[in-house]
């Protein structure tokens, strides 16, 4: 098999990610520099930065000095974190609704801007959740409630590679793109209800697609 250019790299990180998700490379399983590049006629160096995307996105572990392997994608563990996330990101958007100003949503949307910047298939996940969690966070800290937010960043960080394997594979960055304008608009409009329901569907729905993506 030949690759032609779109780059060779990114048809890399597409072919070894079909194989990982379709369970065709299991988890564990040594993914070596020569071996791929010889299977797809490519040099090691497309091969290594597509490996290092594919650990940006979770879905590969590089281990110093022994290469890298296919890491675990548990659907129980997925499910777990965002019912954890549900129920605090909830309760803490309740508390904070009525303390967030219009320096806090205007804050929002500049992050939300640069995430727009970063809407393409060959933008850097890592930073998209990056600014997943400051979009969340600008909304949760007038609440003052400093011990639930860090255990939700420590949720937020738990589920990043899912998050950016999830947005790598599916169009879930236009979703939450959307989803995360009206959430802000339902604030400055002062409505709580619809801001609380849109806030829960927003995570449900990202743990939803993601299990769904895991699964297929």
């Amino acid at each position: 098999m030949v690759l032609k250019k779109k780059t060779i790299t990114t048809l890399v990180v597409e072919h070894l990610r079909e194989g990982i998700l379709s369970r065709e490379l299991v988890p564990g399983q040594p993914l070596r520099q020569d071996a791929i590049a010889a299977e797809l006629s490519v040099s090691r160096i497309p091969v290594r930065e597509a490996l290092l995307q594919l650990e940006a996105e979770g879905l590969v572990k590089i281990i110093p000095h022994k290469g890298a392997i296919v890491t675990e994608v548990d659907p129980a563990e997925v499910q777990e974190i965002f019912d954890l996330r549900e129920m605090l990101e909830c309760d803490i958007f309740k508390r904070a609704f009525s303390s967030i100003s219009r320096e806090d949503l205007d804050r929002a949307e500049d992050i939300l801007d640069e995430f727009k910047q970063l809407l393409r298939p060959d933008a850097d996940v890592s930073r998209w959740s990056a600014l997943n969690w400051e979009f969340h966070k600008t909304l949760y800290e007038p609440a003052h409630k400093d011990r639930t937010l860090e255990l939700i960043n420590r949720l937020h960080s738990d589920c990043n590679r899912y998050l950016q394997m999830q947005i790598a594979i599916s169009d879930g960055y236009k979703l939450a793109d959307k989803q995360h304008r009206d959430l802000v608009k339902l604030c400055r409009q002062k409505k709580k209800k619809e801001a609380m329901a849109l806030l829960k569907e927003h995570i449900r729905e990202t743990g939803r697609s993601l299990i769904s993506a895991i699964e297929q």
